[in-house]
């Protein structure tokens, strides 16, 4: 195999899907499901087989960055029990409402697990974290012009993880400087940690508003 070298406008990701003879379901849980597909894919010998590939099936999710008028970052500390760890990470959720825009999920998000609204928003990174076997996507977005909210304006109530978690606000630098050294280790804080750096050192010129979510 060898290497082309792309030119700059044509490196992007595009949808492609080959040809699935069969699925079977393996599993379903509250929020995800196991399946396996039997895809047609290409033989080292030429032509094609029919091969199993596992495949989580996820609704996706977002991440909320929220920074402040003194470039701050909002981040919370919370115990995720399948890594045995209690992590740094961006105020997120799954997006498990049904027809509920991306950005809608993260003001929502931001609002139950910080207390906070934003103003303005930008669409700061969108990645799939394991690609090779789950359809997760996940969309972080930058929340600028933030503004307490009062205890009535928030009516979730926190439990399990959640009642234990805490808010701290980090200087974006030194945020950036515990994704480097490797400290933080949750994916969407890391990347969007480093997105919202990589953007300040421009002025945040680059990033796309996020589109209204009425």
């Amino acid at each position: 195999m060898s290497a082309a070298e792309p030119e700059a406008a044509a490196l992007a990701d595009n949808p492609e899907s080959w040809p699935v003879d069969r699925t079977s379901e393996v599993y379903r849980g509250a929020k995800t499901s196991t399946v396996v597909d039997w895809v047609r894919m290409p033989a080292a010998g030429g032509g094609h087989e029919t091969v199993p590939r596992e495949r989580l099936e996820h609704p996706g999710a977002v991440a909320a960055l929220a920074l402040d008028d003194r470039d701050r970052v909002l981040m919370v500390h919370q115990y995720r029990h399948a890594v045995r760890h209690r992590l740094w990470e961006l105020p997120a959720g799954v997006r498990d409402e049904e027809g509920e825009p991306p950005v809608r999920t993260a003001q929502r998000e931001l609002a139950e697990e910080a207390g906070y609204r934003a103003e303005r928003w930008y669409e700061l990174a969108d990645f799939f974290p394991s690609p090779g076997f789950s359809s997760e996507r996940i969309q972080v977005f930058l929340g600028r012009g933030l503004h307490p909210l009062a205890a009535s304006e928030v009516s979730f109530v926190r439990e399990h993880e959640e009642a234990d978690l805490a808010a701290a606000w980090v200087p974006l630098a030194e945020a950036e400087a515990a994704v480097l050294a490797g400290r933080v280790h949750n994916g969407a804080t890391v990347i969007g940690v480093l997105a919202a750096a990589s953007a300040a050192r421009g002025g945040f010129a680059a990033l796309r508003p996020a589109p209204a979510a009425d």
